[in-house]
């Protein structure tokens, strides 16, 4: 599904060219739930922004279901985006004006009816446990209610590629465990691919693969045991 080939990524920082990530190759199949590990500024989230096109690499190639993402204008990346990925991120990001429900509607297709647009909210909402908090106003949930949320927004329209930057690093612990094991159940589900950066080695273990980016920037994978 996913094809990477000698992607280089630098920045310039005062002046100097400094390399953040270096993958030679790297494939990931449809409908893997792949755990990103590595230290901070290791480039686990440059990775996530060149996987959803968001950047491009220096050099290399990425291939999304045959499609060059390498190639595209930023206007082509911005379509493919918002056509084929779904985004999780750690602070939610839903509007503060709006209640859950009509954050999730702004994602709705213009060519879903009415009614498919009620029956396939009041169904998510009920699959993540929100079906009596979908009215209610962002800061009327818990931190763990908001994330449900946003993960709706992100899943609805089951896009090909989940990307999920520290999606659980503001819960608690108990919270957090229960909201990667809801994402995790959900792609396997509905059969979505799934990578996820965190930091947390006990919740990177309920994921089937788990890929590390070492201290020299190479992606090197650990499938679990």
């Amino acid at each position: 599904m996913i094809e990477l080939n000698n992607i280089s990524k630098s920045f310039t920082m005062h002046g100097q060219k400094l390399k953040i990530l270096s993958v030679p190759s790297w494939r990931i199949e449809q409908g893997e739930r792949i755990a990103l590990l590595g230290p901070s500024g290791s480039g686990k989230s440059t990775l996530l922004h060149l996987l959803s096109g968001v950047m491009v690499p220096d050099e290399g190639e990425i291939h999304v279901n045959g499609l060059p993402l390498h190639t595209f204008s930023q206007g082509k990346r911005d379509r493919f985006r918002a056509e084929h990925v779904g985004y999780i991120f750690q602070d939610f990001h839903l509007i503060s004006s709006l209640t859950a429900r009509q954050n999730v509607e702004l994602i709705v297709p213009h060519t879903w009816s009415k009614k498919q647009t009620k029956d396939q909210l009041d169904d998510w909402f009920e699959r993540v446990g929100l079906k009596d908090r979908q009215h209610h106003m962002p800061y009327e949930l818990s931190r763990g209610q908001q994330q449900r949320a946003a993960i709706i927004r992100a899943i609805l329209t089951k896009p090909q590629l989940v990307l999920a930057d520290e999606p659980t690093g503001s819960l608690d612990w108990e919270t957090a465990g229960d909201v990667m094991s809801l994402l995790l159940n959900i792609c396997e589900t509905e059969k979505l691919t799934l990578v996820t950066v965190t930091h947390d080695l006990h919740l990177a273990e309920m994921y089937p693969t788990r890929v590390h980016i070492g201290e020299i920037n190479e992606v090197s994978r650990r499938s679990a045991v």
